[in-house]
């Protein structure tokens, strides 16, 4: 029997820091984004100098997601919670290992909701830099390809990439509203506090002052990409 199992399994629950602080922020600026740009590309007009903005902003915190992905805390890192299909396998079937840990961070099924956004979030945004809507708006890198690109990447933009992600984020909110009413988990608080009440033994994600400002320099970095890529335009 294992006794050691049996003491952890035990142990009262006490908060552990799961979401640092940098990802806190990035979530929530994305879904601030997000929205800003569905409403900013919907009205059009003048509106949309607010939607290039935005995209741009998106940009940014996509690259600082990827690069945080490697170096942020450990249940931020792609390493926590990118499985391979055997591991997604066996929790379709319940059958993952108990020191697979997927309850902690995202589980298989909500990392690959998470990738599938982030993927097609880059693909719009790629899509939107060499975009021409043939009236006044063209994207900063749009001298860069050809007109049949452009064309292809405006109707992606504006058609089939606008649905996906919008079916995405149904089923994003409906996956929370699920786990809320059928199995009693708040996936919304610990993305607001950062910490989700779990066994001592689980290790938590670093979110120091030195994490903290290791995150903001690269942020800042990645604001500046975002402003070059913008300058590019002609």
């Amino acid at each position: 029997m294992d006794t050691s199992r049996q003491v952890k399994d035990a142990a009262p629950l006490r908060p552990v820091r799961v979401w640092d602080l940098p990802t806190r922020l990035f979530h929530w600026l994305l879904v601030g984004a997000v929205v800003g740009l569905a409403i900013t590309g919907q009205i059009g007009g003048g509106a949309l100098q607010w939607h290039f903005r935005l995209g741009y902003l998106v940009l940014a915190l996509l690259v600082f997601r990827l690069l945080w992905g490697l170096a942020g805390g450990r249940w931020s890192r792609f390493g926590s919670f990118v499985h391979g299909p055997a591991t997604i396998l066996r929790h379709l079937r319940g059958q993952s290992a108990a020191d697979e840990l997927h309850h902690v961070g995202h589980n298989p099924l909500g990392a690959l909701s998470v990738l599938a956004m982030l993927g097609l979030l880059a693909v719009q945004v790629a899509c939107g830099l060499v975009a021409d809507d043939e009236i006044a708006n063209v994207g900063p890198l749009n001298h860069l390809v050809s007109s049949n690109v452009a064309a292809l990447a405006t109707g992606w933009h504006k058609g089939p990439g606008k649905l996906l992600l919008i079916a995405l984020i149904v089923l994003h909110v409906g996956a929370i509203v699920f786990y809320r009413v059928r199995k009693n988990t708040d996936l919304v608080g610990p993305m607001l506090r950062g910490d989700k009440l779990l066994p001592p033994h689980i290790p938590p994600s670093r979110d120091d002052s030195r994490t903290r400002l290791g995150a903001a320099v690269l942020l800042v970095g990645c604001l500046g990409l975002a402003a070059f890529v913008a300058s590019m335009a002609r």
